[in-house]
């Protein structure tokens, strides 16, 4: 603002200050008047303590000057009375008195005057004491005004604010309340200003054991002045119920010393149930997702059916001629003991071959609790192996297992994981079936690729994937077989997923593709 619009402005504010003249000497108030005269104040004048009062209720000036010794009631009682009247208390009072002794000035200044001029005055002083005074009074109410307008805004703030605000003493007294507060606990503002917030909101836990109000977050602000946040509590309603809140607790200080505090919390009653309603979403999925699994396992048994049929066959055949064999012995007049010692070892090997197939087949076949466990991998896989021998003998392939070395333990679900192996052993056979390729077989290897994971890889010389099979083969029900389900991929990444590892695929340098996993090394 340059100088001349300074100037303008205040002229434009002198025109708005009004100035009190008070003396019931004539020649004074004469004086007085000549001193301030065309500065752009309106002057007023009064001549005695109650004429003061009256236009002082009526016109509220800025600022009065103020005689003391006056018949009636003196200068003392008027500035006495106008401090006393929320009205007229704001007014600046300047003493105009003969009366110069330190009692003097120090009882006016004592009574709420902001200043003291000795008669005979000079109008310098005058002038320049007026227009000190009036600069504070200015100055005082910009400030009043901008405190009304900050007291607005934070009222406006506070009811258009979600989450409930509640302003406590150091007692834990409510001082304030917003809107959203009584909304949220359903007591009325009336009802919370004065009472106790901790035997009002706080006073039990959920199951009604009395809370100590010393255990709260809000007593350790109050006593140690150090903010609080709070998740998943409770809050008690109006109507006798609880309900879950998330809150803070912030200190209100004065000098240092913790007088109060602030309280905002929202109501997270519809999170929680919508929590809830995800987790039992989620537990759902996670079922459908396993039955997903076991029928996918069930899939690849009944594709595997035959072969199973075949390779139990063998060894059962080889059990009845053994059997007819030891028949035929035991019929004999002079029993070989060695033949049919022999003749029952091979009896006992082949129901043993015979158990392990089953017993394969069922623990692949089962349907157990998910449950991740500490497992040997190269095991895991050579267990695969054994069961893919089947189809491998089928397909005329064979299977080439390349464990690796010092491979640690893995965090794993045994089942799931050789589910996963022996996908991607099936598909890299049917990849491979009838072509030039067939006689270099399929190569499955472990290795430790870092301190968190082991990586499995299978690796085919079929015909490779097609642009439309590598964008969509991971998507349930996509699938090149003429008699594939689409699943079996789709179920082996999420399986893969549930573990924390990753299933993938690249094209194999020489040809083929190359399938792999990684799975989490045990901790």
């Amino acid at each position: 603002m340059n100088s001349v619009e300074q100037n303008h402005a205040n002229a434009k504010n002198a025109e708005n200050d009004r100035i009190l003249l008070v003396d019931d000497n004539p020649a004074n108030l004469h004086v007085l008047l000549q001193t301030l005269n065309g500065r752009g104040y309106k002057l007023l004048i009064a001549k005695s303590g109650e004429s003061a009062l009256k236009i002082a209720q009526q016109e509220k000036p800025a600022l009065i000057l103020l005689d003391i010794i006056m018949p009636g009631i003196d200068g003392y009682e008027v500035c006495q009375k106008l401090k006393a009247d929320p009205l007229t208390q704001d007014i600046a009072i300047i003493f105009l008195s003969s009366l110069d002794e330190t009692k003097d000035k120090v009882k006016g200044l004592k009574l709420g005057a902001t200043d003291f001029i000795s008669k005979p005055f000079q109008s310098e002083e005058v002038i320049a004491r007026v227009e000190s005074q009036l600069k504070i009074h200015q100055l005082e109410q910009a400030l009043a005004k901008r405190n009304r307008q900050l007291e607005a805004d934070n009222e406006r703030i506070l009811a258009s604010m979600t989450e409930g605000v509640i302003g406590v003493d150091q007692q834990a007294h409510i001082t304030f309340v917003n809107y959203a507060a009584t909304q949220v606990t359903g007591w009325s503002e009336e009802q919370l200003i004065g009472k106790n917030f901790h035997q009002l909101l706080l006073h039990s836990y959920a199951d009604m054991t009395p809370c100590d109000f010393s255990e709260t977050p809000l007593w350790h602000v109050l006593h140690h002045g150090h903010p609080q946040q709070v998740e998943d509590s409770i809050f008690w309603h109006q109507q006798g119920h609880c309900f879950a809140v998330d809150y803070s607790c912030t200190p209100i200080t004065e000098s240092g010393h913790t007088t109060g505090a602030v309280i905002v919390f929202k109501d997270i009653t519809e999170r929680k149930r919508s929590e809830q309603a995800l987790q039992q979403a989620l537990s759902e999925l996670q079922e459908q997702q396993e039955r997903l699994t076991h029928v996918s396992r069930l899939s690849t048994m009944g594709e595997m059916a035959a072969g199973f049929a075949h390779e139990v066959n063998q060894p059962l055949t080889a059990i009845s001629n053994y059997s007819q064999v030891c028949t035929r012995i035991l019929k004999r007049d002079n029993v070989d003991a060695d033949v049919l010692t022999d003749a029952l070892e091979k009896i006992a090997t082949q129901a043993r071959r015979a158990g392990e197939i089953i017993a394969r087949i069922r623990s692949f076949v089962k349907k157990p609790e998910h449950c991740i466990e500490q497992v040997d991998c190269n095991k895991l896989i050579s267990d695969v192996v054994k069961l893919a021998e089947v189809d491998a003998r089928n397909n005329a392939i064979q299977i080439h297992f390349h464990p690796g070395k010092h491979i640690p333990p893995i965090a794993a679900d045994p089942v799931q994981i050789q589910q996963v192996a022996l996908n991607l052993l099936r598909n890299a056979m049917e990849a491979m079936k009838g072509l030039d390729t067939q006689e270099e077989g399929v190569h499955i290897s472990t290795e430790k690729i870092s301190d968190q994971f082991v990586k499995v890889m299978v690796i085919d010389r079929g015909h490779g994937l097609s642009p439309e099979a590598a964008e969509n083969l991971f998507t349930p029900f996509f699938t090149t077989k003429s008699t594939g389900m689409g699943i079996g991929l789709s179920v082996c990444e999420s399986i893969m997923s549930s573990h924390g590892g990753k299933l993938g695929f690249e094209n194999n340098p020489d040809g083929g593709t190359i399938f792999y996993f990684t799975i989490p090394i045990s901790q």
